[in-house]
């Protein structure tokens, strides 16, 4: 019998987005159960530690939380395989995935509160935008994802960030990414995955836009027929 996969997400979770595309990139079956971000019900919060979004529930029997855990366990038990066979490689892609929490702040810069801090939000993602130019740079000469020519896991977990920046940086141009020509080439490559736009909502981008809106906050205001802030 087929193992049963339901993933615990909220709509426009990045970390749920990385185990979707994990499972996606491997042909499983999943179901999806879409969380009320405000309500969250007890038997959800009685599996989640952390009450947090992604949890993916195996069998109806175990619950994984932490979208690292999950991208690693469906990477062990199902081909093909997305981390390299190589193991210092693989400790290598490991030990960036672990970088991506850090890179979070790539898609808080819509939390800023005025240009200012818009501007100070762009400083920080051009340092971690510098630290993953470096590693492209010194990937091989394959390209287009983080390891070359093959898809990987550290791919999965970057794209995103990357797209949920992308966004932001289309209704207010910030000409930051530009000044990183392999961290753009890759962010180009991640926006035309199949997974990486299959494991999201329907349009999702005008979703991301209506979630911005109703937040109300400084950068809502550059949302398509948005009215500008005072």
């Amino acid at each position: 019998m087929a193992t049963k996969f339901k993933l615990c997400s909220f709509k426009t979770c990045p970390w749920v987005h990385r185990a979707a595309i994990v499972l996606q990139e491997k042909n499983i079956d999943y179901e999806i159960d879409y969380i009320d971000r405000d309500n969250r019900p007890a038997w959800f919060l009685a599996i989640s530690p952390h009450s947090k979004v992604p949890v993916l529930i195996v069998d109806d029997d175990t619950a994984l939380f932490e979208s690292n855990a999950i991208a690693e366990y469906l990477d062990e038990v199902t081909l093909p395989r997305l981390h390299p066979e190589d193991a210092l490689k693989r400790a290598y892609n490991r030990a960036w995935n672990d970088f991506v929490p850090v890179c979070s702040k790539i898609t808080h810069l819509t939390d800023a509160k005025n240009e200012e801090d818009l501007s100070k939000r762009c400083g920080e993602v051009r340092i971690i935008f510098g630290k993953l130019e470096k590693a492209l740079m010194q990937r091989g000469d394959g390209r287009p994802y983080f390891n070359g020519a093959e898809f990987s896991l550290t791919d999965a977990s970057y794209a995103p960030a990357l797209m949920r920046f992308t966004f932001f940086d289309r209704i207010h141009p910030l000409g930051l990414i530009e000044e990183f020509p392999f961290v753009t080439a890759w962010r180009d490559a991640l926006m035309l995955r199949p997974s990486v736009l299959s494991a999201v909502v329907p349009d999702f981008e005008k979703y991301w836009q209506e979630v911005l809106r109703e937040k109300g906050g400084w950068a809502s205001q550059f949302v398509p027929g948005a009215a500008a802030a005072e």
